[in-house]
């Protein structure tokens, strides 16, 4: 008898993201953003993930935390990450390897390494994210939504897109927000998550705010503080900003410069529900105690 594995696995993560699709949209119609109680959604809804932890689950997390509720095993926070230019598919690979071992909540790599990702990833539980309009935000709309597009039929969950920062600056609102909007309602359709990258060490606070509220408005899952490539990284005065501004129903991801444990808990502590780093192993050693990696697969 032929090996079903991939199929039921593939079938899975269908039903899967259209439940979330569903709930999704039973949040956005819910009076005021309240939770409705739709009873199939702990990844947009705050309302459900809090009955889950009353449940006991060990770590769910839709804001800011105290430093004493930071997990000790912080592995499902964190986006595991491989951006750099010349990463080849060995390197791919092992990220893959790394990332079932120690059960990211993601790998997060260029676009042409999805198909690769999501065959070894199968069954994981380790979502596929990948990035788009990266690193500069300048693209077309037209051509991010291509992007997103070929990276949904290639096998991601998440997509991370950079916003159009010139445009942010020059108080094109109703740019940035179709912008996104597009990513958004294509990611939707297909039960994907989307994420979007203001890259805060460009921005004033002012423009934080409105990339971030912007970002709410069109229906954006995440803000995401850096592409990693650009002045500076995440830092726990963005963070919390964004949280702010934000509210508790959209997660926050810092991104960039994240290299080891204590950087991650502040982060977290500030509000964070992601951490991207390509540092995921060394800082999940830390948490654990075990013998720290010498190196990280790659910049970010």
């Amino acid at each position: 008898m032929a090996d079903l594995t991939p199929i039921v696995d593939d079938l899975t993560r269908v039903i899967v993201r259209a439940l979330q699709a569903d709930a999704r949209q039973v949040c956005d119609d819910s009076a005021g953003g309240l939770c409705v109680d739709c009873g199939v959604c702990a990844v947009v809804c705050e309302g459900r993930s809090r009955k889950i932890i009353e449940a006991g689950a060990s770590r769910i997390s839709a804001r800011g935390v105290n430093a004493a509720d930071v997990p000790a095993d912080i592995a499902g926070y964190i986006d595991h990450t491989l951006l750099k230019p010349d990463a080849t598919p060995q390197e791919i690979e092992k990220l893959c390897k790394e990332a079932r071992e120690y059960h990211f909540a993601a790998v997060c790599i260029n676009p042409p390494f999805v198909k690769q990702c999501a065959e070894l990833l199968r069954g994981s539980g380790v979502q596929i994210a990948t990035v788009v309009g990266f690193p500069l935000g300048t693209h077309t709309t037209a051509t991010k939504v291509f992007e997103t597009e070929q990276a949904l039929v290639d096998g991601a969950t998440e997509i991370d897109m950079v916003i159009n920062v010139g445009e942010l600056k020059a108080k094109h609102d109703d740019f940035v927000r179709n912008d996104i909007a597009e990513v958004v309602r294509v990611a939707h359709r297909a039960g994907a998550l989307v994420k979007v990258i203001i890259e805060a060490a460009l921005l004033t606070d002012e423009e934080k705010v409105r990339a971030s509220r912007l970002s709410k408005e069109a229906g954006a899952d995440f803000v995401k503080t850096s592409t990693g490539f650009g002045p500076g990284g995440a830092t726990t005065h963005d963070v919390a900003l964004m949280r702010q501004t934000v509210g508790p129903n959209i997660g926050v991801k810092a991104a960039g410069g994240v290299k080891n444990l204590e950087q991650a808990q502040q982060m977290i502590v500030a509000g964070a529900t992601r951490i991207g780093a390509s540092a995921g192993v060394k800082i999940v050693q830390e948490a654990r105690g075990e013998k720290v990696a010498e190196s990280a697969p790659g910049k970010y």
